[in-house]
């Protein structure tokens, strides 16, 4: 979510009578906003503890998929290594 609430209205012209592309864009911009995501939390009452369960859980898998992301990067790099040592040695 963007900390870019602004209260007010979000405005979305439709072009040649493309209503679909207007809703998509419509959308997003209700996303960006993060207008839906507020509505969303204010629904129901959620308790402290709970809050605290959620962040945590979301940090735990921000946390594994950098890890899975650092160890992708390890491992292609791995391989290129070995296609280049193996390039160097079918050379000689």
């Amino acid at each position: 979510m963007r900390n870019n609430y602004r209260p007010g209205g979000l405005r979305v012209e439709v072009h040649n009578g493309d209503f679909n592309k207007a809703l998509r864009k419509f959308k997003k911009k209700v996303q960006d906003d993060g207008r839906l995501q507020i509505v969303r939390e204010k629904q129901e009452y959620t308790k402290p503890t709970e809050q605290r369960k959620r962040a945590k859980a979301a940090a735990r898998s921000r946390h594994l998929r950098d890890i899975r992301k650092k160890s992708l990067d390890n491992k292609k790099l791995y391989w290129q290594l070995i296609q280049k040592s193996i390039f160097c040695i079918c050379k000689w």
